[in-house]
């Protein structure tokens, strides 16, 4: 009776360690990001580690591109995170919490009077995103583009202190970096030194990142950092890059995806903050978290936060249950960057997924000069002008310095893939010498000029 009791337990046990264990497809995801690497999809950086063990890094495409000299990305290059950014600034104000320098109900006036609304403004508000501080930006520079251009943490504070409210404190929620840029001014104000400094001492070198730290000047390739390009079908084309001053504490910080996996490993194991603080982290007012977000992949739940920036996107998730964390890091957003990690994700699971083949559609140049024209609508004071180069349909913006190409997906369809979560379809009728132009749900017609 014993032994059939053990040949039971032994057997169960068996079975669910069977059921529990998760077999990943390297190969798959190899031949993913060998076909995103083959079509100029993407260039960028993955990590997947599972109970703080890496299980898979991959890193394809290039840090530099100068003429025919390429640099290659490795699983080391640095790059540019933008908003997950967030996520560090927000775990420092809840250290600063635990530690009793700052309330989340303190309101704004204490560090700042001089900002619209200070006094019904509180800590917690702005970590939710519900202060109803406006996004501000610097006026166009004579200079040209502004965002290349350094600005002070004084200029920061003058931009939002002239800004007017979006709406009153806590009525509703809309993401705000300005109001992520305030809390760094608070966390240097509370600890007397550059929020840098604070970033290396309460994280960094706290739970071992060698490789994270805040940007304050232009790139540098020499410190292992990668540039950020664009591929429009003609080959990589250098993006010019906003200077991280601009981003401070909502976005400026540089890292890489072993990193990124190992800080938000850190996180969830109580490491950076007390588990009660990441509690408050991880809850969800109007889909949005403070420093972090929900994101459902094969109808699981995993808290992270995305970023981006000039052409650089990342995205950082955890799965709390299976301890699974999953960072991507990009300095060329070609292929949407939510379609690249829903194939992660797929393959992960081995669920059912077919690589993509990024094959375009064949449309002989006859079909392609019936869609050539000036194409307006009386909707919006905008006009897109459509052009042939050889076989391939080019589409110039309103306001844009060169036109993009098109990639056909059917004889009359067109889609231009700009590394968004949502790519733009353009639909050409020729009979009615009209073009659609559908993204994200919404859809607008053009009519061809005569």
């Amino acid at each position: 009776m014993k032994i059939k009791l053990l040949f039971a337990i032994v057997l169960t046990l068996a079975l669910f360690t069977t059921g529990a264990a998760q077999t990943l497809d390297n190969a798959k995801l190899d031949q993913f990001f060998d076909r995103l690497a083959e079509k100029n999809k993407a260039m960028g950086s993955l990590t997947i580690a599972k109970d703080g063990k890496v299980v898979y890094t991959r890193a394809i495409g290039y840090a530099q591109i100068d003429g025919t000299t390429k640099k290659p990305l490795t699983t080391t290059s640095r790059f540019r995170i933008g908003s997950i950014t967030k996520m560090f600034t927000a775990a420092m104000i809840l250290q600063l919490v635990e530690e009793g320098k700052v309330k989340l109900t303190d309101t704004l006036d204490k560090f700042f009077p001089q900002v619209p609304n200070a006094r019904k403004i509180t800590i917690e508000q702005i970590l939710w995103h519900r202060s109803g501080i406006p996004n501000v930006k610097r006026e166009q520079s004579a200079q040209g583009n502004a965002n290349t251009i350094p600005v002070t943490k004084d200029e920061i504070l003058a931009l939002i202190v002239k800004g007017t409210p979006d709406f009153e404190p806590d009525t509703k929620r809309s993401y705000s970096n300005s109001g992520y840029q305030l809390l760094g001014l608070i966390i240097e104000k509370v600890t007397g030194k550059p929020y840098g400094e604070i970033l290396q001492t309460r994280i960094t070198s706290k739970i071992g990142l060698a490789d994270t730290y805040l940007a304050t000047g232009n790139i540098e390739v020499s410190k292992n950092e990668a540039l950020t390009y664009m591929n429009f079908g003609d080959g990589w084309k250098p993006v010019s890059e906003t200077h991280p001053s601009i981003l401070f504490s909502a976005g400026a910080i540089v890292s890489t995806p072993n990193d990124l996996a190992k800080f938000i490993q850190a996180l969830f194991d109580a490491q950076v903050v007390s588990k009660e603080r990441l509690d408050q982290m991880k809850t969800i007012r109007d889909g949005e978290g403070q420093g972090m977000e929900p994101f459902t992949f094969v109808s699981k739940t995993f808290y992270g936060h995305t970023g981006g920036a000039d052409n650089y996107g990342a995205w950082l998730m955890y799965q709390p249950e299976e301890k699974l964390a999953v960072a991507y890091t990009t300095n060329a957003k070609v292929y949407p960057v939510r379609d690249i990690m829903s194939g992660i994700m797929d393959i992960y699971y081995n669920k059912p997924f077919q690589i993509p083949t990024f094959e375009s559609i064949a449309v002989s140049t006859e079909v392609l000069d019936k869609y050539v024209g000036v194409y307006s609508t009386p909707e919006a004071p905008v006009k897109f002008t459509i052009t042939r180069i050889g076989a391939t349909l080019y589409a110039q913006p309103p306001g844009a310095g060169a036109a993009v190409p098109l990639e056909a997906t059917a004889q009359d369809k067109f889609k231009l893939d700009n590394g968004t979560a949502v790519g733009i379809v353009f639909e050409f009728n020729a009979a009615k010498n009209q073009m659609t132009i559908k993204r994200g749900g919404g859809e607008r017609v053009f009519t061809k000029e005569k």
